[in-house]
């Protein structure tokens, strides 16, 4: 790991007023960082000031001042250039996500060229940013809409996903001629530190002002100031509900705008039709990648009864070939959990499902050597009933359960009947099942997949869901509207001032 921090020009002691650290104000002036892959420290973050908070703002505000003036396309090449800094360090970054979040290598991987990809839909995108000609019912008037970047935007990213999720929000502000005021987990804050360093050197070879894209790393204090702060237009959220009720109460307080990208409680339908093949990787990947620590993990499986017991018997063969350790070794399909707290909740949730469920397979914290960290467990799969407090809830740990239907209008009520609604999918060769699944009366999540898990979104489409979930949506698509400001234009360029709706005011 040492290696990795010195290719990605980092120390392990770091500090800095633009990728400065908050633990906790009232007691330490400095906090560490430790891999749960095997408990080992990897660095010592300085802790940030409010006073030093505020320089970073006024840095960012000021840019943005230069920032705005740039053409689009000329912004759209230093989102080129960042790209290309994330080819050549997609290896080490890769790694050094792997090792500080604790996903498998190759979701590492997958996760830097989520922001490679991402950098290049924005570069295309930095000649798109269009508006509409309308026609107005005055002569000789024009009337059309264009869009104005915001100011400054402030992302608050999770642990998850602790750099793709960041490049979503800031590759697509950038090219809308926004600046950026990243806040990310203090679980994960190497991974932002790696890519604080390889924008700057984007904007320092460029001669560009530093505050274009600026870190504020800490706990809720730092969310705090950034959704508390006027200067600060947009906020994007991930995270747990909870903590979007908080930010989106807070950010609404003062008339700003947010993205919320909250808890998930997905679903996968598997009916009669299905290619079980398929089903069985589908559901697997989705229930134990990143050791069900995404917001898209499959964490229901609703399956026709007629079926029940043979998908059953498949994913209790596939999860007896599971190999959990060292997400650094490809061998293994499955990681640790990010921390001693994440296995206290998942310890949690195997008490309640003892009380309301069965479960078909075990779980429970690995020993050992390999295990070192205490952070490793056994992914689990239970039968249990949707109405279930334990189901209706989202718990962030490779937990799956099981549920029957007999109709597919059953099933998709089932799918439906949570607070959550970000990702669902069916599993079916059904074409009257599928489209009623994506019809108005089918998923009422933002993402609904046939044939396809809950795990695993592209760039190219919007991303986000509904109800709990907090409405907003991310990279592809239209998402970029939401990191700009609207305005409708009227020009008359007749010899008259004839008002609208026919009404006169003669004097």
């Amino acid at each position: 790991m040492e290696n990795i921090l010195k290719n990605l020009n980092i120390n392990n002691s770091h500090s800095g007023t633009s990728t400065g650290q908050l633990w906790d104000l009232k007691s330490v002036s400095s906090f560490d960082s430790f891999s749960p892959v095997d408990g080992k420290k990897i660095g010592t973050i300085q802790a940030t000031s409010l006073e030093q908070y505020q320089n970073v703002i006024d840095t960012a505000t000021e840019a943005f001042k230069v920032w705005r003036m740039i053409p689009a396309p000329k912004r759209g090449e230093i989102v080129r250039q960042f790209g290309e800094e994330f080819r050549k360090n997609k290896i080490n970054l890769g790694k050094l996500v792997s090792y500080e979040m604790g996903k498998s290598l190759q979701e590492g991987l997958g996760e830097v060229q989520e922001m490679i990809d991402i950098c290049d839909f924005a570069v295309g995108l930095s000649r798109q940013l269009c508006g509409i000609t309308l026609h107005s019912e005055r002569s000789q008037h024009r009337m059309y809409e264009q869009y104005h970047p915001l100011g400054v935007v402030g992302i608050i990213s999770a642990f998850n996903f602790p750099v793709a999720v960041w490049a979503w929000n800031a590759a697509l502000a950038w090219v809308c001629g926004d600046v950026c005021v990243w806040k990310p987990s203090e679980k994960t804050p190497f991974c932002a530190i790696a890519c604080q360093k390889i924008m700057s050197k984007v904007l320092e070879n460029n001669n560009l002002p530093e505050g274009v894209c600026v870190l504020v790393n800490g706990d809720s204090s730092v969310g705090e100031w950034l959704t508390g702060d006027s200067r600060v237009p947009l906020i994007s959220a991930t995270g747990s509900t909870k903590m979007g009720r908080v930010v989106g109460s807070k950010v609404a307080e003062r008339f700003g705008k947010t993205i919320l990208e909250l808890g998930g409680n997905n679903a996968m339908i598997i009916t009669p039709d299905a290619d079980l093949n398929i089903a069985t990787v589908g559901v697997v990947f989705g229930a134990v990648g990143t050791a069900g620590q995404r917001c898209t993990t499959t964490r229901r499986l609703i399956v026709h009864d007629s079926i029940y017991e043979k998908v059953k018997e498949n994913l209790i063969k596939a999860y007896a070939q599971i190999k959990i350790g060292n997400p650094l070794d490809e061998k293994n399909h499955m990681g640790p959990l990010i921390d001693v707290g994440a296995v206290e909740m998942y310890l949690s949730a195997l008490e309640k499902i003892n009380t309301c469920g069965k479960i078909i397979v075990s779980g429970g914290v690995l020993g050992g050597d390999e295990y070192s960290s205490g952070c490793y467990v056994k992914p689990v799969i239970a039968e249990v009933s949707n109405e279930s407090d334990i189901v209706q809830t989202e718990t962030f740990a490779p937990i799956l359960y099981l549920m029957k239907y007999s109709e597919i209008d059953e099933a998709i009520s089932i799918q439906n009947n949570v607070p959550q609604g970000l990702s669902s999918a069916i599993m079916t060769n059904s074409v009257r099942e599928a489209e009623k699944f994506l019809s108005h009366a089918g998923s009422d999540c933002g993402i609904a997949n046939v044939n396809i898990g809950t795990s695993g979104a592209e760039i190219g489409g919007a991303f986000g869901g509904e109800k709990e979930t907090g409405g907003g949506r991310e990279s592809g698509s239209d998402a970029w509207k939401a990191y700009m400001r609207r305005q409708t234009n009227t020009i008359n360029y007749s010899e008259d001032l004839p008002l609208a709706q026919g009404i006169k005011f003669d004097f």
